[in-house]
């Protein structure tokens, strides 16, 4: 698989990454059905057997089980890998998550200490702010992290979830190498708003989190019903939830229909879309079959006319649900 620069600061790596949070339950969620460990670390195996270098996760998975089975995953490999984590979600002392944000000073280092410690390595490549602490100055934060390059803790920083004024003020005291937030054909809030505007003029990369609508471009949800039980899906996405899901459904038909006329998957068609709009997508997956799917869309080339075609299918105006609960949205900047 094609490798490629996050940034400008340096950092290649692979043209897909893997979105490692569906390896581990959340709390006492399951994230996108069972975990199952075994199957989950052979998934990263094979991903790089692919060339799929590129890791994703947070200390707040589990927390922390998530960060724990890379460690595993990538024993006597390390150095072949690009591990991205994120902190900022707050885990208190109890090692759950307090359900506010933190980007102080003192909790960004013990935030990477922990990381570093869960993950078995002394460096993360791409270290993330999961979520803008809106209590205090973003600068403060971005200072902090600073540091930690400069001390060779983490490689690159990058933030999520932010707004174009919160980059700029952010890239301004420290280069920003990626900026993840959610996108795919049924989020687009991030060119509506102008953020991929922002981070294109600034060389900042996008990686895209959730590239595939939260599995539901799989196609194999026909009804909210067949979310399991459990699944934070049924729980925190209002996108998925009675007439919503069914007016998304119609146009997940006609993105099928277009799929069909190219002999490919659709979420095969979703991925390559992301791909041809300069973004770097992390699917996630614990299973062996969906990676090599998702790598195999890096050889499948977009024409401007297969792109406008699919984005008249699903225009950017369209409205197809809030992404999170209330509490969800109250985090996003």
């Amino acid at each position: 698989m094609k490798q490629i620069e996050l940034g400008r600061q340096g950092l290649k790596t692979a043209q897909i990454g893997l979105g490692c949070m569906g390896m581990t339950v959340f709390g006492n969620m399951d994230v996108y059905g069972k975990a199952n460990e075994k199957q989950a670390i052979a998934t990263i195996h094979r991903s790089l057997e692919l060339g799929g270098n590129f890791l994703d996760t947070a200390d707040v998975y589990g927390p922390f089980l998530n960060e724990r089975l890379i460690a595993k995953a990538v024993k006597g490999n390390r150095d072949k890998y690009v591990i991205a984590t994120k902190f900022g979600m707050e885990i208190n002392e109890d090692g759950q998550w307090s359900g506010n944000v933190n980007g102080k000073k003192d909790y960004v280092r013990k935030a990477v200490e922990l990381s570093l410690k869960n993950l078995n390595t002394d460096y993360i490549d791409l270290y993330y702010l999961h979520r803008l602490d809106k209590t205090i100055p973003v600068e403060e934060t971005i200072r902090v992290m600073g540091d930690l390059v400069k001390e060779g803790k983490i490689g690159y920083i990058g933030l999520s979830e932010v707004s174009s004024e919160t980059i700029k003020k952010a890239h301004a005291i420290h280069p920003l190498t990626a900026v993840q937030t959610e996108y795919s054909l049924f989020e687009r809030n991030v060119e509506k708003d102008g953020i991929k505007k922002t981070m294109d003029e600034l060389g900042i990369s996008l990686v895209a989190y959730s590239p595939l609508g939260r599995g539901f471009l799989s196609g194999k949800f026909k009804k909210p019903e067949d979310f399991p039980e459990n699944d934070f899906r049924r729980i925190m996405i209002p996108k998925f939830e009675g007439e919503q899901f069914y007016k998304n459904f119609e146009i997940l038909r006609e993105i099928e229909k277009m799929a069909m006329e190219k002999d490919i998957t659709t979420t095969q068609l979703s991925l390559a879309w992301l791909i041809a709009k300069g973004v770097v997508p992390i699917p996630g997956t614990k299973r062996i079959e969906y990676i090599e799917q998702n790598i195999a869309a890096t050889m499948y080339s977009l024409s401007q006319d297969d792109i406008e075609k699919l984005e008249k299918i699903i225009p950017i105006t369209v409205n197809t649900g809030d992404r999170y609960n209330a509490h969800g949205m109250s985090q996003v900047d």
